[in-house]
């Protein structure tokens, strides 16, 4: 066989396992949906989300507003996985 003939036939071999695939793909079932009386679970509103929405709608004027500026820094240390900073600096008193 020359090499023309080995390609057709390898060509052939693959649309025929393509078709095969799709055609078992196709006829496949899905499982059917785990219960529709399952209560729909919907999270809690984020304030720091609805913070970020108010800033972005402030647009320019957000850079100087201290609350964005308070949102912004809770976001960072959120995404950085910081726990934030105690609200008043402990003095030598306070120990």
């Amino acid at each position: 066989m020359d090499g023309k003939m080995l390609a057709r036939i390898g060509a052939i071999m693959f649309v025929a396992v393509a078709l095969t695939v799709t055609a078992i793909e196709l006829t496949r079932k899905d499982d059917a949906p785990a219960s529709s009386s399952a209560p729909v679970l919907r999270p809690a509103t984020d304030p720091l989300r609805e913070g970020q929405r108010r800033c972005q709608q402030l647009g320019q004027a957000a850079a100087s507003d201290a609350g964005c500026l308070r949102v912004w820094a809770e976001t960072r240390d959120r995404f950085l996985g910081k726990t934030p900073a105690p609200a008043a600096p402990l003095t030598p008193e306070g120990r």
